[in-house]
């Protein structure tokens, strides 16, 4: 995969969304930025500045993806395979349904997929040093360049079926957090994971893909 490194971008994801679009850049390809001003998170969130972070997005194509995945679970599956690599290295990150970072109640964190005619872009920010306690932050000490080795290694190697073997054994943690779904701020208490990624709640299925 070709690796582009910038010393800053307003936001990667924004950044590579328009270089696939317009043909300048073909997957498959990362963008890193070592500063971020206005990362771009789920709802057209803009990330809160944070003394240090990790900002990527990568583009693959819709054929690269795991046979047996399903094309609206994809921030699942890129997100725990992050998270693996986070836990791997010691963290006790794990994934909120469906594509948050969290670290006991403060997410320092998340994964944003997009996509574009046939590529899939994901992009994933995370927080390294923060100054603010009311933000969290990566809870061990790693360089940005190991992360993102021990990711793109894992990037092709998993089925969906492995990863959400791993990823149901979890997903009790997510019944004491909510998620934003169509306006609504919803509790995931009583939701129920499926086997494709999607969650079954109050007789509503819903997708992590928006």
């Amino acid at each position: 995969m070709k690796i582009l490194t910038f010393e800053s971008l307003p936001s990667t994801h924004l950044f590579l969304s328009e270089k696939i679009k317009t043909g300048e850049l073909k997957a498959p390809i990362l963008v890193v930025a070592h500063q971020q001003n206005s990362g771009i998170g789920s709802r057209g969130n803009v990330w809160s500045a944070v003394k240090e972070g990790l900002y990527f997005s990568f583009a693959i194509t819709e054929g690269e993806l795991p046979n047996d995945l399903a094309i609206e679970s994809v921030s699942i599956y890129f997100g725990y395979l992050f998270k693996e690599v986070l836990a791997e290295l010691g963290s006790q990150v794990f994934l909120k349904w469906p594509n948050d970072l969290y670290l006991g109640e403060k997410k320092i964190g998340g994964i944003l997929c997009t996509k574009i005619s046939q590529n899939i872009l994901v992009g994933i920010g995370l927080n390294l040093v923060v100054e603010d306690s009311a933000f969290g932050a990566l809870d061990i000490s790693v360089s940005k360049e190991q992360i993102l080795f021990l990711f793109i290694e894992k990037i092709k190697i998993y089925t969906w079926k492995q990863i959400f073997s791993k990823y149901k054994l979890e997903f009790s943690r997510n019944f004491y957090y909510n998620f934003h779904y169509q306006g609504e701020q919803i509790s995931l208490k009583d939701a129920k994971l499926l086997e494709d990624g999607s969650i079954l709640l109050k007789g509503r299925r819903i997708y992590s893909l928006r």
